[in-house]
């Protein structure tokens, strides 16, 4: 059963994934890191000071009174909160790797496809012998 286990695991698509699963996760983190730490501030520059990652609903006020700054603030009076600016960091952070992705798979596809094979000409064989059997079909 070991031995079993063993072959599995050094297959090569296993080992694939596990290289794709741990580049992705890096990807994933320098897209986080690019949404909340370049792409969020210009968003908010844009509209005037706004800080999605702090945008919330306040459903219930903590032990410690409001208003709170922050959703980790809020959380951390208690608060139940609903934090749709984080919300929207999170979509846009997957709209970004899903880009990516649809960038990635569409360039393998490319690929992968078959060139054409270009049309060769009949060669003079060929061209004698349909010759001679399109005398023979009119006799």
């Amino acid at each position: 059963m070991l031995k079993e286990f063993k072959e599995f695991a050094m297959r090569g698509n296993v080992v694939d994934m596990a290289v794709g699963i741990i580049i992705g996760a890096a990807f994933g983190a320098i897209v986080a890191s690019f949404v909340a730490d370049v792409l969020m501030p210009i968003l908010g520059f844009a509209t005037g000071g706004v800080d999605f990652a702090n945008k919330f609903v306040l459903l219930r006020e903590g032990k410690t009174a409001g208003p709170y700054a922050s959703v980790a603030a809020a959380k951390a009076a208690g608060a139940v909160v609903v934090g749709y600016g984080l919300l929207i960091n999170t979509i846009v952070n997957f709209l970004i790797v899903a880009f990516a992705l649809f960038l990635v798979i569409k360039a393998m596809n490319a690929s992968r496809k078959p060139k054409a094979a270009a049309v060769a000409e009949p060669s003079k064989e060929e061209v004698l012998l349909t010759q001679i059997r399109d005398l023979l079909a009119r006799r």
